[in-house]
């Protein structure tokens, strides 16, 4: 009662789902997936097996995912994070988590594959961690590919000073998620709802229960990135950052704005 709230929402396919087999696009196992191509965004639901990895599945993209997002269902475990910029000269294998502050987690073969990680238009996989791959355990991914206009997953090097970097993303954020990479430190979330004019101030973040901080200002969301204006470590130290990025609408259908 009386608490206020936020939501971010992704729309899916309203609630049809495919069903994709062992052998569908060279996947070793079965998936189902429910995918909006259009906006780059597909859940995939399966039940863990190590019998045969790597786990190769179907994703529904059509394209391939540059951030996926997996969760036990079954069991208790950690929202395990891929991110393309947190893995350098393709070593597909170091994972993030979105319920802690940690830095990425050794280049360990458990979360996506064996010795690289399966990634293309089709299809995704992981090994053997508890948080992707484990018998009998269910469980769900989100995926996310780049949409021209629309979204954007990337990193940048922060400047550790109040004339912050400028990131380009094509379009206007609406809502925006950083993580430092190299280091312990928070998931930190903006976006235009609660904070409708810059400097942004309004900050969330994904893995602490700390209420909303509006103490500092942090960014300017402008027309086609967005550009941080004060050296704090969480979002603009001297480290590299991962992010993701979204508008509302792709670019080509707001021009008239």
């Amino acid at each position: 009662s009386s608490s206020t709230n936020v939501g971010w929402i992704w729309k899916a396919n309203g609630g049809s789902t495919t069903s994709h087999s062992s052998g569908d696009n060279g996947a070793n196992h079965a998936s189902v997936s429910q995918a909006n191509q259009t906006a780059g965004f597909s859940i995939v639901t399966y039940t863990g097996d190590t019998s045969g990895n790597p786990t190769k599945m179907n994703h529904g993209l059509g394209k391939t995912p540059r951030m996926i997002i997996v969760k036990s269902r079954s069991a208790s475990g950690s929202w395990a994070v891929y991110h393309e910029d947190m893995n350098p000269s393709s070593s597909y294998n170091h994972a993030m988590f979105l319920d802690t502050d940690a830095d990425k987690a050794s280049a360990s073969n458990a979360y996506w594959g064996s010795n690289a990680m399966t990634l293309n238009d089709n299809l995704f996989s992981v090994n053997n961690s508890t948080e992707t791959n484990t018998n009998s355990v269910t469980y769900v991914a989100y995926c996310f590919a780049e949409v021209d206009g629309f979204s954007k997953f990337g990193s940048y090097t922060g400047t550790g000073t109040s004339d912050g970097v400028f990131v380009f993303t094509g379009f206007r954020p609406a809502f925006l998620m950083t993580k430092l990479v190299g280091a312990g430190e928070n998931w930190h979330i903006f976006d235009n709802k609660r904070a409708t004019y810059n400097v942004v101030k309004a900050r969330l973040i994904a893995d602490d229960s700390v209420v909303e901080n509006s103490n500092d200002e942090i960014i300017d969301f402008l027309s086609n990135g967005f550009k941080f204006r004060e050296g704090n470590a969480g979002w603009n130290g001297t480290g590299t950052y991962i992010y993701m990025a979204f508008a509302e609408m792709p670019q080509k259908y707001s021009l008239a704005r």
